[in-house]
């Protein structure tokens, strides 16, 4: 290493994602060297392109490994088991993430089950650029960038009824989300809604909506996200039947 070298490595030393690698080994997913290292250049885009379009207020590297990475793929082990397959799922289902914002869970489940085909959707256009950029920074493939509303392209025929799964992180209140994302879901697909400690009461309140719209709630799991001390669950509902023309509603 030239004295030059040394100089650039000390003031930007390499970036290790310790946290993830673990958190990844407590979940039982796979990682190899080559998606450890899409995720350190995921997270250098993202502090890059936060620094002009604020597109999170979490940039801490142990917060990132574990507020977005880890929290993203927890879900994973309930997906695999959904479709009972191993650890990563390898079948080529349809999925979108509803709200993305930076991509959040939909790139990190795409970068450890590179078989899931994504649909990534947001409202908001530096969101959208910023996603479309790491599309092409990561050469992900089957994976779309929509710039839209849930309860827009939920009564879009390209959109509605076309996804195996669909997830959110979304803050919104569950009866809230459980319609503008149900609507997306195909018969015998699911939804995956990650939320956070007031869950138990919103499930309760939501199960009639889930009904309405054609859903069946297969259960609430608790959710222990490697290295969070946050409680976490997250909500699996099951397609049952189709989706009444009304909802979503505008």
């Amino acid at each position: 290493m030239t004295p030059t070298d040394q100089r650039k490595h000390q003031l930007h030393p390499p970036i290790t994602l310790h946290l993830l690698q673990e958190g990844c080994q407590q979940l039982g997913i796979p990682l190899s060297s080559a998606q450890m290292d899409q995720f350190i250049r995921y997270y250098q885009e993202l502090l890059t392109w936060n620094e002009k379009f604020n597109l999170t207020g979490i940039t801490e590297l142990e917060e990132v490994q574990t507020k977005h990475f880890l929290d993203s793929l927890v879900s994973l082990p309930l997906i695999a088991e959904e479709l009972g397959e191993s650890m990563p799922p390898t079948r080529a289902l349809h999925c979108i993430d509803v709200g993305t914002g930076a991509g959040l869970p939909g790139i990190p489940l795409k970068l450890v089950a590179p078989a899931l085909h994504w649909t990534l959707l947001d409202g908001t256009g530096k969101k959208i650029a910023f996603l479309q950029h790491m599309v092409d920074e990561l050469a992900l493939t089957n994976v779309e960038v929509v710039q839209g509303r849930a309860e827009e392209i939920g009564r879009n025929n390209r959109y509605r009824a076309n996804y195996d799964l669909v997830t959110a992180r979304a803050v919104a209140p569950l009866v809230t989300l459980v319609e503008y994302l149900l609507p997306l879901v195909k018969l015998d697909g699911f939804a995956l809604i990650y939320k956070g400690a007031g869950s138990p009461q919103e499930f309760m309140e939501a199960r009639k909506a889930i009904q309405t719209l054609g859903g069946e709630t297969v259960r609430m799991v608790p959710a222990q996200v490697p290295f969070l001390e946050e409680q976490r669950f997250i909500i699996v509902i099951k397609k049952v039947r189709p989706t009444p023309n009304l909802y979503p509603r505008g």
